[in-house]
């Protein structure tokens, strides 16, 4: 008995916690600030406890989720209406280094170093001071690096080139079954399907494990190689 109420308890809790990370949204994950850093922390604590909670009552910290949750989702209503709030809550960036300088005490306030400023800056391709313009430690503890115009990557625009504009690369088969949907928003049909399938040699959907159509109406297919050698190329 003990066993079912840890799983029944256990299931309850996955619930809430996707019923309540579908209701914040996606900027828990793409744009996580400390708070809720600490909000998806204190959630995850309590839905851990409520999955084990077999003498005290659930409802007791299923509450408690409820909570942090509806606080973070109004936070982050009040954060989108007020600029105040939301400076307050996720804070602003801070330069860390501009036009040459190094400023040392937003450094300070940002709790970073110069070793780790370093690292950052390696990591995104930048080896040198030099080449870099601007640099902002953002609010999410993430640095943006602005480079100097002349060690910007060349564009075709730079070269003044016409390209043509690149849109959505469409899946239209996956693991061996046929995304009809996707098919239908690329333009294309089954047949049309069959006929470039067979193109390339394929005679069987289920051989393949991915299929791709560019803007351009161009299928890449990618066969199923499970079957195949499993040896690693890198042992």
């Amino acid at each position: 008995m003990v066993i079912l109420k840890i799983i029944a308890l256990s299931l309850s809790s996955l619930i809430v916690l996707f019923i309540l990370t579908k209701l914040t949204g996606n900027r828990e994950i793409s744009q996580l600030t400390m708070f809720d850093y600490i909000i998806g922390i204190t959630i995850g604590s309590i839905a851990a406890e409520m999955a084990t909670s077999l003498e005290d009552d659930f409802l007791e910290p299923l509450t408690a989720m409820i909570v942090y949750g509806l606080a973070s989702i109004i936070i982050a209503i009040l954060s989108s209406k007020s600029l105040k709030i939301r400076r307050f809550i996720t804070g602003k960036a801070k330069i860390l280094f501009n036009d040459g300088t190094l400023y040392k005490n937003n450094f300070k306030s940002g709790k970073i170093d110069l070793n780790d400023f370093f690292m950052e800056c390696r990591d995104k391709g930048f080896f040198n001071l030099s080449d870099i313009q601007t640099a902002l430690l953002e609010p999410n503890g993430k640095i943006s690096i602005l480079p100097k115009t002349d060690k910007k990557p060349l564009t075709p625009n730079d070269m003044q080139i016409s390209v043509k504009q690149e849109k959505l690369v469409f899946n239209l088969i996956l693991d061996g079954n046929i995304l009809y949907e996707n098919l239908k928003y690329s333009g294309n049909n089954e047949k049309w399907l069959y006929k470039e399938l067979s193109k390339q040699g394929f005679k069987d959907i289920k051989d393949i494990f991915l299929a791709t159509c560019d803007y351009e109406n161009n299928l890449s297919v990618y066969p199923d190689c499970s079957k195949k050698d499993r040896n690693d190329l890198f042992e």
